[in-house]
């Protein structure tokens, strides 16, 4: 396997992808770099003298927490999924894949351009509500794909994120110093991870984002996968993909949605916007998981909040989990 990244040398990955035919002809690589920081992968956005394109790379681990273990055959798993939504209504929001390299685990895909991840929404506190509608819109496409019967488990990397999901950020004493990240967190996180009404939902639930579902699921769709340029948005990162519960891409949604805006109505838009059949209760259930992990676990977000309002949103997390 061939790693790539930016201290590649040029005439390395010219050599590489020529002999990958993946490049045009005369077309010469002049310059390669980062198109933003990743979380799991290696993402290089690669300049020719004809055009920009987008190569991803999975690693044994985590890109961004090198010290987690992740299977590598989760770039197949995003591959597949860009399958499965291929020729779909969304076909204008997500990225054209151009090649697939299984030996080197390496997608080459369409370069968006200079667009941004929505991670700004939580500076910002507002989601414009055209983009909203989008990608709600956007996840209900994905939930009624239809070739899907042969669609990868994705298990290990399931089971990595169901300890990051349902069990580390309940465990008393799981190794998180969140003191370290704003203090008073530790301590304002004590009731919640000695609850046992909370853990008896969290642990159903988990249980049931472990086994196999119905739908096509992202399973990642928070501000991180949501690019925006001027006003169009886009769909990335979908390595957690499985056969799942369509309540499971609205609950994250909705959670990010209300962390940012701070707005308790979050759920009621979520459920009104979108127009298929899901469960309001499990929506909110796993809205509630995931601003609790988010707060209280590993998987921190730029999300400047005081130690008031978060507070707030984890007692509001515990309403929406017990509902």
């Amino acid at each position: 396997m061939i790693s790539l990244d930016t201290h590649t040398p040029l005439s390395a990955l010219q050599d590489f992808l020529e002999s990958n035919k993946w490049l045009n002809p005369n077309e010469k690589i002049s310059a390669v770099s980062k198109p933003g920081e990743g979380n799991m992968n290696v993402v290089l956005r690669v300049k020719s003298n004809q055009r920009s394109f987008i190569l991803k790379q999975s690693r044994p681990y985590v890109q961004k927490y090198q010290q987690i273990e992740a299977p590598l055959d989760r770039i197949e798993v995003e591959y597949k999924f860009y399958k499965a939504i291929q020729g779909a209504a969304i076909a204008d929001h997500i990225p054209a894949i151009l090649a697939f390299d299984q030996e080197n685990y390496l997608i080459q895909m369409e370069d968006l351009g200079q667009c941004e991840d929505m991670t700004f929404c939580y500076g910002e506190r507002r989601i414009s509500l055209p983009a909203l509608e989008k990608l709600v819109g956007i996840s209900e496409i994905i939930h009624n794909a239809v070739n899907v019967e042969n669609f990868p488990e994705n298990r290990i990397l399931r089971q990595l994120n169901h300890q990051h999901i349902f069990v580390l950020p309940f465990m008393e004493d799981n190794g998180f110093q969140l003191n370290d990240i704003q203090e008073g967190l530790q301590e304002l996180s004590l009731p919640y991870k000695k609850d046992a009404a909370i853990k008896t939902v969290v642990n159903k639930l988990g249980d049931m984002y472990l086994s196999k579902g119905n739908v096509l699921i992202h399973g990642d769709y928070y501000p991180g996968s949501w690019m925006q340029l001027e006003n169009e948005v886009y769909i990335i990162d979908p390595e957690f993909s499985f056969i799942g519960f369509r309540e499971f891409d609205l609950g994250v949604m909705t959670a990010h949605l209300l962390m940012a805006t701070m707005d308790d109505s979050s759920l009621a838009t979520v459920m009104e916007l979108y127009k298929g059949e899901a469960s309001n209760s499990l929506v909110s259930q796993v809205a509630g998981i995931e601003i609790m992990r988010r707060l209280i676990g590993l998987a921190q977000l730029p999300l400047q909040r005081t130690i008031e309002e978060k507070d707030y949103l984890l007692h509001l997390a515990r309403k929406m989990i017990l509902v």
